[in-house]
């Protein structure tokens, strides 16, 4: 069987998937058959997600090109400031009110997004299929530390958290996604990712301390879980978490 060569070039944080001797540089790939430029970039570990043009010999492509031999190709991530629009676009407009869906690994993640305002599902059932599907058929950002996860044909709207930590995780997807504008703190149950409503008092003395009915009087209740949120403490500690995250994403 014939081997055929391709060069590559990936760029700006694209390179964070490849091993460091391919990073930042032109490298050769050898191949045989019939490959698209879909699946041959995949198979260096980058989730389509994650790319916004491709250009094969000086001309743009989307992801059905058929990869020929001698083609010379540059990998680009998002752009975000610059007007590529003559050019093909690979990732697709980006959604009017962000939802996220989160796999098992962000566990931290989808609370703190939650609290941040955003509708952030962290299901029971951890199924790659399963996560997968959610994502598409409810138009859901699917946030993954699983590259395998985030190549699934299906997921149009994904990306892969960089960080281990949950703060910084945070951050990262809140700088990603421009979340700061959009946020609506203590909008959803950090538990369940019910919707929060207020609520009256004497709705839900039963549910509530002594102490908490004599001090407070501002309440409001998760429509999922029914768990009930006042301005205590630890309304302070979550309000001080915000405005730090708030700070780390300013210009």
């Amino acid at each position: 069987m014939a081997h055929y060569h391709a060069t590559f070039r990936f760029y700006a944080d694209l390179n964070h998937f490849l091993p460091y001797a391919r990073r930042q540089t032109d490298f050769n790939h050898t191949f045989d058959g019939r490959v698209s430029i879909k699946d041959m970039i995949e198979s260096f570990g980058i989730p389509h997600t994650e790319i916004d043009l491709i250009v094969v010999n000086g001309e743009s492509v989307d992801f059905d090109y058929i990869v020929q031999d001698g083609d010379r190709v540059s990998v680009y991530p998002d752009f975000t400031t610059v007007d590529i629009s003559p050019l093909i676009r690979l990732r697709p407009e980006p959604l009017d009110v962000p939802r996220f869906v989160l796999d098992i690994h962000l566990g931290r993640l989808a609370g703190y997004l939650r609290m941040l305002g955003f509708d952030a599902l962290f299901p029971e059932n951890y199924d790659d299929e399963y996560l997968a599907e959610i994502s598409s058929t409810e138009n859901r950002i699917m946030l993954s530390r699983d590259r395998g996860l985030l190549i699934r044909k299906i997921v149009v709207y994904g990306y892969y958290v960089r960080s281990t930590n949950p703060r910084e995780q945070v951050v990262e997807v809140a700088r990603r996604y421009n979340l700061i504008p959009k946020m609506q703190p203590f909008r959803h149950c950090a538990h369940c990712n019910g919707v929060i409503e207020p609520v009256a008092k004497e709705d839900i003395l039963h549910l509530i301390q002594p102490d908490t009915r004599e001090y407070y009087d501002d309440f409001r209740q998760c429509t999922g879980c029914g768990r009930v949120y006042w301005p205590g403490t630890h309304f302070e500690r979550m309000q001080a978490f915000i405005d730090e995250i708030v700070r780390q994403c300013a210009p």
